[in-house]
C-alpha cells in the first residue's frame, strides 16, 4: 500500500482557502490538512456557502482532506502566543471554554466535510503555581465530553504532543490516554515534535502503532529547537522514519506542516514533497 503525502493549508495564511487547495494539489500532493482558523475554515463563522465552496475546491482539485487542524486559534490573537491559547488547561474556566466549544465545533466540520479527524493542544501551557496533577485533571475534565462528541459524529480527536506544553513526550500521552479510556481519542504524532525533545521518531513509530492516527512530517534542526524547517534542512531521517511507517501503519496520511513558511510557502511545500519522494524511495516505500 502506498503511503499518502498532503500538505497543511496553515502556510497558506495569506490566500483563500480555494486558492490554497488548488495551489498545493498543483504540486502532486495527494491530501490537504485543512486549518479550523482564520482565513480557512474557523467554524464558528463557516457559512454553508463557504462550505460548500471548500467541497467544491477539493472535488475540483482531487484533493481528500488527511486532517483538519484545531489546535491553532489566530482568530483569538491572544498576544501571549497565537497558537497556545486559548488552552484546554488555562485556569480561567470561561476562557478555557472557548477552546472546549472551538474543538466540538471542529469536530462537526470534520464530519460534514467528509475527513477522519481533527487535531488539538495536549493540554496546555502550565501557569505559574499550577502542577502537572491540576492541570492534567482539568484537561481531563475538558476533554471527556469532547470525546463525546467525537463519537457521536464519528471523527477521531488527535491530541498532539507538543515541547512546552502539558504533554510532550509519548510516555505522557500513553498515560493521559489510559486515563481517558476513551475510543474517539487518537494521536496526532508529530515527528518533528518527537526529535525535539529526544525521542527518536523512528524508534516511535512502532511503540505508538496502536494509538497513532494521523503524522505532521517537517525538518528539525540538530540543535532540537523547535522550529519546523523544510524536510532536508534539518537533521531528521525521513528514509527511517518512512521505512517505520510503511511496516507499521501504512495507511495513515503523512501531512507536511509548515507553517513557519507563510512568505514562501509554495517553495516550501515543492521543495519538501521532491526530498521526501526521495528518501520514500531509499526507504523502498511507494508514495501515492
Amino acid at each position: 500500500m502506498a503511503l499518502r503525502l498532503a500538505f497543511s493549508s496553515n502556510a497558506y495564511l495569506d490566500v483563500p482557502v480555494e486558492e490554497a487547495i488548488a495551489r498545493i494539489a498543483g504540486f502532486g500532493y495527494a491530501g490537504i490538512e485543512l486549518l479550523a482558523d482564520v482565513p480557512h475554515a474557523w467554524p464558528a463563522g463557516l457559512l454553508p456557502v463557504q462550505k460548500r465552496a471548500i467541497r467544491a475546491a477539493l472535488d475540483g482539485a482531487g484533493l481528500a482532506i488527511s486532517n483538519i487542524n484545531a489546535f491553532m486559534m489566530n482568530a483569538v490573537a491572544d498576544p501571549r502566543q497565537p497558537y497556545w491559547h486559548p488552552g484546554w488547561t488555562d485556569p480561567d474556566p470561561h476562557y478555557r471554554a472557548i477552546r472546549r466549544e472551538h474543538t466540538k465545533r471542529a469536530l462537526r466540520l470534520a464530519a460534514e466535510l467528509g475527513a477522519p479527524a481533527i487535531s488539538t493542544e495536549p493540554g496546555g501551557e502550565l501557569q505559574p503555581g499550577q502542577t502537572r496533577e491540576q492541570a492534567t485533571a482539568i484537561f481531563y475534565d475538558e476533554i471527556m465530553p469532547v470525546l463525546d462528541v467525537a463519537a457521536e459524529v464519528g471523527v477521531t480527536l488527535l491530541v498532539e504532543p507538543e515541547p512546552g506544553l502539558l504533554i510532550e513526550k509519548f510516555g505522557q500521552y500513553l498515560e493521559f490516554a489510559e486515563r481517558v479510556n476513551h475510543p474517539a481519542l487518537g494521536l496526532n504524532f508529530d515527528i518533528g515534535h518527537a526529535y525535539c525533545v529526544g525521542e527518536d521518531p523512528a524508534e516511535w513509530v512502532p511503540r505508538m502503532q496502536a494509538h497513532t492516527r494521523h503524522y505532521h512530517f517537517e525538518d528539525i534542526a540538530a540543535t532540537r529547537v523547535h522550529h519546523h524547517l523544510v524536510p532536508g534542512e534539518g537533521a531528521i531521517d525521513f528514509t527511517a522514519t518512512f521505512r517505520a511507517i510503511a511496516a507499521c501503519t501504512p495507511d495513515l496520511w503523512v501531512t507536511v506542516e509548515l507553517y513557519p513558511y507563510r512568505d514562501r510557502p509554495d517553495d516550501a511545500a515543492r521543495a519538501a514533497r521532491e526530498h521526501l519522494l526521495g528518501c520514500a524511495a531509499a526507504a523502498g516505500v511507494e508514495i501515492g
